[in-house]
């Protein structure tokens, strides 16, 4: 009823998820590929069918040995966690969905974690497909903060849903000469990879968001009919671009980065309108822009929402325990390396995991 498939059979894998009527690019091996180069673990799609209902869940599995906090302190290969990539996911259930059903669901999929040594799981719930709620019995479920999504519904209901100053801001872009345009290229990744980092560097990101140069060759490789970049160019220089993924008549804005001396003129402002206006030009439903950083309403959660006034999607996440008594012994030894004045971090999942406080 239940089985898995690695990463190694993208086709079969494929071939499960675009059978589901809801799915995203999330969910596709050629988006985990990136991930699992650059270095989250081993992709793996898990599937689910019984004569009422099937599934699919996909996620990153990490042997815990390989942290090097665990390092000789359990055996290799023995012990795991799995987790969302990079994004976003959770189940897609599709069928007669029943608490029976559910039931059935849930008692399989735990017994594939328990014999696979799987400890701990956490979910970050796709906000527009994987639907938390009828998983509530399942996972510990948490609801984070807003994300902004944009009905492309068609080019007046996009423009009329932006506020007021952002069409201001749109309107200053275009004055002052900035130019749009899309397209997928080596050079367009050989442009983006160096204005990212300084992206980066100025956000004072932390180091797992610096990807390395395999993780964006296999964007645009792998993922050649799923990803497109979009830029914008003042005075023949490009000055901001983003890494859109789409699939199934969804957009995600997924990578951005943008010169911090050219704020003033709102490229990245210009840039997303007319992204999402291409979107709709190409029979897309959704442009998903996420939300604030940590799930805040920061900075960049009302930038994102002057796009959508009315959005009202929640992400939410869902963690779950398979076996206490070792997610226990865990934590233990973490303990015993904790200098008397620190502590963990028990908000992080798995709290194992977690840093000194």
């Amino acid at each position: 009823m239940g089985k898995e498939i690695l990463i190694n059979k993208p086709e079969e894998w494929n071939r499960i998820v675009t059978g589901f009527h809801k799915y995203d690019v999330y969910y596709l091996s050629e988006y985990v590929k990136a991930f699992q180069i650059h270095g989250d673990g081993e992709p793996v799609l898990y599937y689910y069918e019984d004569d009422e209902i099937k599934a699919v869940n996909v996620f990153i599995l990490r042997d815990i040995e390989a942290d090097k906090r665990f390092k000789n302190q359990i055996l290799q290969g023995t012990y795991f966690d799995i987790t969302t990539p990079y994004g976003y996911g959770g189940f897609l259930i599709e069928g007669n969905v029943t608490r029976e059903s559910m039931k059935r669901l849930e008692q399989e999929y735990t017994n594939y974690c328990i014999n696979k040594g799987i400890i701990s799981e956490f979910v970050r719930f796709h906000p527009l497909l994987s639907d938390y709620k009828t998983l509530g019995k399942f996972y510990h479920i948490s609801k984070l903060g807003k994300t902004i999504v944009i009905p492309l519904a068609s080019k007046e209901k996009i423009w009329n849903n932006l506020t007021s100053k952002n069409r201001n801001m749109v309107r200053k872009a275009v004055k002052s000469g900035v130019e749009i345009y899309w397209g997928r290229s080596k050079e367009l990744i050989e442009s983006f990879i160096p204005l990212y980092k300084a992206t980066m560097d100025k956000d004072k990101a932390k180091p797992y968001y610096y990807f390395g140069k395999d993780f964006f060759n296999s964007i645009l490789y792998d993922l050649k009919n799923q990803a497109v970049l979009f830029y914008a160019v003042y005075q023949t220089r490009i000055i901001s671009m983003a890494v859109l993924l789409l699939t199934n008549g969804h957009m995600n804005y997924h990578l951005s980065a943008s010169q911090k001396e050219y704020q003033h003129l709102a490229p990245t402002n210009l840039l997303l309108y007319e992204a999402a206006c291409w979107g709709f030009d190409n029979g897309f439903k959704t442009f998903h822009l996420g939300g604030g950083l940590g799930s805040k309403e920061d900075s960049l959660y009302r930038f994102k929402s002057s796009f959508n006034r009315d959005s009202d999607y929640t992400f939410t996440i869902g963690t779950k325990i398979f076996n206490q008594e070792k997610y226990d012994q865990l934590i233990e030894i973490r303990k015993r390396e904790m200098q008397n004045s620190d502590y963990l971090d028990t908000d992080f999942f798995p709290v194992y995991r977690g840093e000194y406080l």
